[in-house]
């Protein structure tokens, strides 16, 4: 059976190209008589807000996409994060990182600096520091090179038939956790999509860069690996993404402008787009 997912992040009014990808993501799981699960991503809390949360309701009811189950709240799921980053901690997988944004800036424009790579692994070989940690703001990283020593780099076959290779450079000793967050995008990923049976994870092609990282997450903690389905993504016709901070035209506004929902998802699923959108792949 296939399990699929739509996860939005409540910090705005739902767009075109999220209907997109709910409209795939529901169909792809209703053809087959499988599930389509709702998560709300809300754990940056500065950002997301409860009208928005109601508004992903209230889209995704008149498009006529229906979920099963209850819906999962990430800011409600804290301890599943905390569980797996103390796993990868007591494997000596993860460590604290004390690095600024501009020490980072700095480092990789340094002769020795390796422009390929986010981060250049300054903390990586630090003592633990407790008290450091209690005092001095931090984020926890994934130590990369510890981790392919236990596992191997990963590979997956998408749903298109596909095939790909992760590259170390690919991965990187990538953030799990902020002070200020919980768990990072990656990390709070595999955990929940393992904890709602995803089978088949559908999302942009331009988060295609995030899997090498999550099947290595997955292969770490010992979690199911889905089946990865990466759409297009919707654009303007002079290929700008949508985005909320530039203010995308938003689902609400098309139904307020007399779109029925149920047929646009319709002329969704077979690419047919509204006037000024396009597909595009990243």
């Amino acid at each position: 059976m296939i399990v699929t997912r739509f996860a939005p992040s409540p910090s705005g009014r739902l767009h075109l190209g999220h209907a997109y990808s709910a409209a795939i993501g529901h169909a792809r799981a209703r053809e087959t008589g499988g599930k389509f699960r709702l998560r709300i991503e809300d754990l940056d809390q500065t950002r997301c807000k409860p009208e928005f949360v109601d508004g992903i309701f209230e889209d995704l009811r008149w498009l006529g996409l229906d979920w099963d189950e209850s819906v999962l709240m990430q800011s409600k799921r804290t301890a599943a994060y905390e569980a797996a980053l103390d796993e990868l901690k007591a494997r000596g997988l993860a460590y604290a990182c004390f690095c600024t944004r501009a020490d980072i800036a700095q480092s990789l424009t340094a002769p020795h600096g390796d422009a390929a790579t986010s981060y250049p692994g300054t903390c990586r070989n630090l003592p633990d520091n407790p008290r450091r940690r209690a005092t001095t703001p931090h984020c926890w990283r994934l130590n990369s090179a510890r981790a392919l020593e236990l596992t191997e780099l990963p590979t997956w076959t998408e749903a298109d038939g596909k095939d790909f290779s992760a590259k170390a450079s690919g991965i990187g000793d990538a953030i799990l956790a902020r002070k200020d967050a919980p768990a990072s995008y990656h990390l709070s990923c595999v955990v929940d999509d393992a904890a709602s049976g995803v089978t088949t994870v559908v999302r942009g092609v331009d988060l295609r860069p995030s899997t090498p990282i999550q099947r290595l997450l997955q292969q770490l903690l010992g979690l199911p690996e889905p089946t990865y389905l990466h759409h297009p993504l919707v654009t303007h016709m002079d290929g700008r993404r949508l985005a909320k901070r530039d203010l995308a035209p938003t689902v609400a506004a098309m139904r307020d402008s007399g779109v029925d929902g149920p047929v646009l998802v319709q002329d969704l699923l077979t690419d047919h787009l509204p006037s000024g959108f396009r597909l595009q792949e990243a």
